[in-house]
């Protein structure tokens, strides 16, 4: 694959005032609303056609097409542009999800055709991932990078903020069937403001690379364990999220009950983590850039771990929620700035299939964890627990300090 063109010149206005980056930015968050509301609909539809566990079974099955494919979609990224797959993707999504709609008014929930859904969701999701992490060098110069991976994180906090409200009155006002389709249009949506988003184009983006898939994809891998500043990253990235999934999953939910603070404080704290969060992304969003970003990333993932011990001790939900600050602060800041350096560090040609290791990590292999947690948490209690995963997401940290070429890494200008 021909890799002259590699990066568009720098857009005359920061990305939060191209009206380009922002139709994309529309965009993104409309496919996030919508991954909420979907998501709404179809645990309500599967807590009412079956037991719980059988409505637990129909939102874990999604998850095993997502990881056995998404490195086999950063292949398709890669061979036929990112622009082409995204659209026909989010495309994709929207006539499934619409689809779903109209059966339920036919036959029902039934449990067989929630699966089946969640599966083939879940086998576009994989394709869809990458492509997306393949985007953004595509719009906007290389010294905007890091402010959109700000904006895409006050994307995510938009659509947390949104997705569940919106599915719930979807839900009150049509049932299942109106929330599916509402989730539908929102990829609708989602695929027209795609459409009017310009983007660069390598040389070879739109046609079939020669090598076969699986040489493609081997290649991949190959060409991210030789990078000097790409290998330590997805290192530190998969450490870290496997320290940091789940306290701040099942392990927060079993704290909560243990501490008998209730639903209520355990909002408190996950909103605390979302304020936190927002706020990194706020930052960068403003400023930019981040001057010695390679230090700054284990540093802050360092700091992190310390609200992750401190959050199993806090004696109170008040000070519970400052640690969850602290950790949506720093592990906000740290997580985009991994995805800043990865997207201006990996050749373009690349994006798609190194987006789908870090996908890869973060959506496929972390999530093992949680059983695991849960288990220990059983047996030793939440404190011993929540220790044992700020030493691996510290582990993480140190293993950045410890490359040379991460700590000396910088953004472009």
């Amino acid at each position: 694959m021909a890799t002259t063109t590699l990066i568009p010149p720098a857009p005359a206005r920061p990305a939060h005032r191209d009206g380009n980056v922002l139709r994309w930015l529309a965009a993104y968050t409309s496919s996030l609303v919508g991954d909420s509301v979907y998501y709404m609909a179809l645990s309500w539809a599967a807590a009412r056609s079956g037991s719980a566990g059988q409505a637990g079974l129909v939102l874990a099955v999604g998850a095993v097409p997502r990881a056995l494919l998404m490195l086999g979609g950063g292949v398709i990224a890669d061979r036929f542009g990112p622009r082409r797959v995204v659209i026909g993707s989010d495309a994709a999504r929207s006539l499934i999800i619409l689809g779903m709609a109209a059966a339920l008014l036919v036959t029902g929930p039934h449990l067989w055709l929630l699966i089946v859904l969640a599966l083939v969701f879940g086998a576009v999701d994989a394709v869809l991932l990458p492509a997306l992490g393949a985007l953004p060098p595509r719009i906007t110069g290389p010294g905007e990078l890091a402010r959109v991976q700000g904006l895409k994180g006050l994307a995510a906090r938009v659509a947390n903020i949104a997705g569940a409200p919106l599915g719930g009155l979807a839900v009150a006002l049509g049932g299942t069937a109106a929330t599916f389709a509402a989730a539908g249009a929102l990829f609708a949506v989602s695929t027209v403001l795609l459409v009017r988003v310009r983007m660069a184009r390598l040389d070879g983006d739109g046609q079939k690379a020669k090598e076969p898939p699986l040489r493609e994809l081997t290649d991949g891998l190959r060409y991210i364990r030789r990078h000097r500043l790409l290998a330590p990253l997805m290192v530190v990235l998969a450490v870290g999220e496997l320290g940091f999934a789940a306290p701040l999953n099942i392990g927060l939910t079993l704290l909560a009950q243990e501490r008998s603070w209730g639903a209520a404080g355990m909002g408190w704290v996950v909103a605390a983590f979302g304020a936190g969060a927002g706020a990194a992304s706020l930052l960068l969003s403003v400023r930019g850039r981040l001057p010695r970003a390679g230090l700054v990333l284990p540093v802050s993932l360092l700091g992190g771990t310390t609200g992750i011990a401190g959050l199993a001790y806090a004696p109170s939900v008040a000070l519970a929620a400052v640690a969850g600050v602290l950790i949506g602060l720093l592990a906000g800041l740290s997580g985009a700035l991994c995805g800043a350096l990865v997207q201006t560090a990996t050749e373009p040609a690349y994006l798609g299939r190194v987006t789908a290791v870090a996908s890869l990590f973060t959506l496929g292999i972390a999530p093992l964890g949680y059983p695991l947690a849960g288990a220990a948490i059983g047996l030793w209690g939440t404190g011993p627990v929540f220790l044992a995963s700020a030493g691996v997401c510290a582990t993480g940290a140190l293993i950045g300090l410890a490359s040379g070429h991460l700590r000396r890494a910088e953004l472009p200008r």
